[in-house]
């Protein structure tokens, strides 16, 4: 089946020119075509269309996914909001006092992959020990990549759920081009321009995609 995204610039990454008004063809799990939406509309006029505002750019990578979600917890809500308070839990004391247990670990990283969603993130770079974790991330559909896989400026001394952060551009953070042959894997966010993304933050994010898939909307 056939998806065309479009949103008001298309950012392909890797020093590409942005196109307004561009468009991304998908077919499957792999992108078939990038150009002008009125260009790959008339050509493919039996496509679904998902149309975004702002920018669509290749999605981000976050640096440090093991100490995002092996060595923090994301308390569930609502069952342990009123106890724990809502924020992550890190540090080894506390983390200590919870008594996790591999299942809670489990249940943790897969809320904690639902935030990396919601903020564009396709990749995390760690290596994850505990087995549960890494059922919740292969299960999340986010690629984990080695540590030296991380670019750009050094992770910062806490972990981040932040993928912008120590960035000095919002390219720095992008995972991938967007490109003919490539992972369908991109995200769409509610700013004018990478500036903006940058300025801003990931929050902006209205739409994550991997392999194809839909896996996080802003409702």
């Amino acid at each position: 089946m056939l998806t065309l995204h479009t949103a008001e610039l298309l950012v392909p990454g890797a020093r590409s020119a942005a196109l307004p008004g561009g468009a991304v063809l998908v077919e499957g799990d792999l992108i078939a075509r990038l150009g002008p939406y009125e260009e790959l509309a008339a050509a493919c006029p039996h496509a679904r269309v998902r149309r975004w505002p702002g920018v669509l750019t290749p999605g981000l990578l976050v640096r440090g996914g093991d100490a995002l979600l092996e060595r923090t917890y994301y308390p569930d809500d609502p069952y342990e909001v009123t106890e724990l308070g809502a924020d992550p839990i890190g540090g080894e004391a506390a983390l200590a006092d919870l008594k996790l247990t591999e299942a809670r670990w489990g249940h943790s990283a897969r809320r904690g992959t639902q935030r990396l969603l919601a903020r564009g993130v396709v990749a995390v770079t760690g290596r994850f020990a505990i087995p549960a974790v890494r059922t919740a991330v292969a299960r999340s559909g986010l690629a984990v990549l080695p540590p030296a896989a991380a670019t750009g400026a050094e992770p910062s001394p806490e972990p981040s759920l932040d993928p912008f952060a120590g960035r000095e551009s919002a390219a720095e953070a992008f995972h991938g081009v967007l490109e003919a042959g490539a992972p369908a894997r991109f995200a769409a966010f509610a700013v004018a321009d990478p500036a903006e993304l940058l300025a801003r933050g990931a929050t902006t994010c209205v739409a994550t995609v991997i392999g194809g898939r839909l896996l996080h909307r802003r409702r």
